[in-house]
């Protein structure tokens, strides 16, 4: 897990250490990222980098999830890793965009929708 945020990186490892998973959490700042990355199975990022992760990070057959969001100096969406040089050593690669993003935003969706079936009546907002 390249990233520990409160809303992926942390929450992510623990659901995947509950799964038996064996997880090591990094970030931006982490020495030797390649040396923590290049054995593992699958890597996550979700550090908000461009192009934190290149072809030197992964292992031939690994799986890539990438979800960080991103925008180049054109403006174009892009992840945490380079794609483009990561996905032929990949057996499975999430893109950006088209990927993660739309998970997210359905499970937000999702969640909202089971918070507002807990309200017994409306919540006005703007009363006083």
């Amino acid at each position: 897990m390249v990233g520990a945020s409160a809303v992926v990186g942390k929450p992510l490892s623990l659901m995947l250490m509950n799964r038996n998973a064996t997880v090591t959490i990094c970030n931006v700042y982490t020495d030797d990222l390649v040396g923590r990355c290049k054995d593992a199975d699958i890597i996550v990022s979700a550090a908000g980098v461009i192009n934190l992760i290149g072809p030197e990070h992964v292992k031939e057959g690994a799986i890539v999830v990438d979800v960080g969001i991103n925008f180049n100096d054109t403006g174009k969406m892009v992840g945490d890793v380079d794609f483009e040089a990561v996905k032929d050593k990949t057996s499975h690669i999430t893109p950006v965009p088209g990927g993660i993003g739309a998970i997210t935003t359905t499970v937000l969706v999702y969640h909202l929708m089971l918070a507002t079936d807990y309200q017994k009546e409306p919540v006005l907002f703007l009363e006083r």
